[in-house]
């Protein structure tokens, strides 16, 4: 009796950014951040990410953060510690919101905390 074995792999695709604009609009107001913004967006796009651990390896700065709400947030500190891009990560979809892009300044203020 011969047993045929069926192997299914996990396909992992890579993370939808939703949405690009909020980084624009940052960037127009702010331009020397345009260009670390933009790198984070390619990075992330074309990343695969499965848990917070995986962010961690290719962002080892990025942070998990509880907001008010009592979801948890991923930030992200880009362009030398002077932006902070502040995410909900969807794990089981590949799916990255852009919630908030903040300067170094407005971030330690905290009131985005309680927005969220």
């Amino acid at each position: 009796m011969w047993l045929t074995c069926l192997r299914f792999e996990y396909i992992l695709y890579s993370v939808r950014v939703i949405s690009r604009k909020t980084l624009i609009d940052f960037w127009t107001r702010h331009r020397a951040a345009k260009s670390s913004l933009s790198k984070w967006y390619a990075v992330t796009k074309s990343s695969r990410w499965r848990r917070f651990s995986d962010i961690r390896q290719t962002y080892p700065l990025a942070d998990e953060v509880q907001v008010k709400s009592g979801c948890k947030v991923v930030v992200f500190n880009v362009g030398g510690n002077n932006v902070r891009v502040i995410t909900a990560v969807h794990y089981n979809t590949n799916v990255l919101y852009v919630l908030m892009v903040l300067s170094h300044k407005e971030y330690d203020k905290q009131k985005w905390k309680d927005i969220l």
